[in-house]
């Protein structure tokens, strides 16, 4: 099992940071990794959101295992009670679907609002979420449907900018970012996997072995074709599949892990889920 490092003075600054974003919106829009839906939910976010409402994004759909995301949102939807989408960035098909989603879920807040007399406004949304799950791609691809920037409002704040996405929302064009605790090692080995953690904080060569045990169990077809393996599944077996021998005829794993973990992220592999359906959270 690889070990992560966390650093715990970087995770009360980081949610420091994302409270005061919080407070500044009406509704949050939490992005996933599709390809680790469970791995990717912060242990504590019901906390660190309290009673906000929330659309779920299931990001990178696109690397993933459709029939497991499909099975994914289902589950996330009746534990959590909010409404969960699947979305990646060579798609722009689903921005009406996050944009109707979103009005949907700040109506009650806005309908408040007029009944004290006040005017309508549209919603302030954030989008949140862990390192590198594709925070920003939401954010550009809502903004490329708005562009109008709206500016430091009143009573708010003058350091972040709003974009109009459209009469109804507002959004923080800064991510918000969830810090990465995670005592659960074989999650926080999975979040490396997907490249959410520093490179810093682990080992290539455990991560990728790691990821080859998942995979020989989930996916052994899509790994031995595109290995060309036989019956080993290794580091090893794939080095001396690719001929990549250093000193003493030994495998080159150092050299096969980087590239493991490259093919995997891009998804060349195949499109893999890495969570278990049968083993998640409660």
């Amino acid at each position: 099992m690889a070990h992560i490092h966390w650093y715990p003075g970087h995770i009360a600054k980081a949610e420091k940071k994302l409270k005061e974003l919080l407070n500044l919106v009406d509704v949050v829009i939490e992005v996933l990794d599709a390809r680790i839906p469970q791995s990717s939910v912060y242990p504590d976010i019901k906390k660190l959101l309290g009673e906000k409402p929330r659309l779920i994004i299931l990001n990178k759909s696109d690397l993933a295992d459709e029939t497991e995301t499909k099975e994914w949102k289902k589950i996330i939807e009746k534990n959590t009670g909010y409404p969960v989408i699947s979305s990646c960035a060579s798609q722009n098909s689903d921005i009406s679907i996050i944009v109707n989603k979103v009005t949907e879920l700040a109506k009650p807040k806005i309908d408040k609002l007029v009944t004290k007399g006040l005017l309508p406004r549209p919603a302030r949304v954030v989008v949140v979420g862990m390192p590198n799950v594709g925070k920003s791609s939401i954010i550009n691809k809502l903004i490329k449907k708005g562009k109008t920037k709206v500016g430091a409002k009143a009573g708010v704040t003058r350091q972040q900018q709003w974009v109009r996405v459209n009469p109804k929302i507002d959004l923080l064009d800064t991510p918000g970012i969830i810090p990465l605790k995670q005592e659960d090692q074989t999650k926080a080995g999975k979040l490396a996997m997907v490249n959410s953690v520093s490179e810093n904080a682990y080992e290539n060569e455990e991560v990728a072995s790691e990821l080859i045990d998942i995979l020989k169990t989930k996916y052994p077809e899509q790994l031995r074709e595109y290995y060309k393996l036989e019956n080993e599944f290794s580091l090893e077996a794939i080095a001396k599949s690719r001929n990549w021998i250093v000193k003493n005829e030994e495998p080159d794993v150092t050299r096969t892990a980087v590239m493991v973990l490259t093919d995997f992220r891009a998804g060349r592999i195949g499109k893999f889920t890495l969570d278990d359906l049968e083993q998640q959270d409660e």
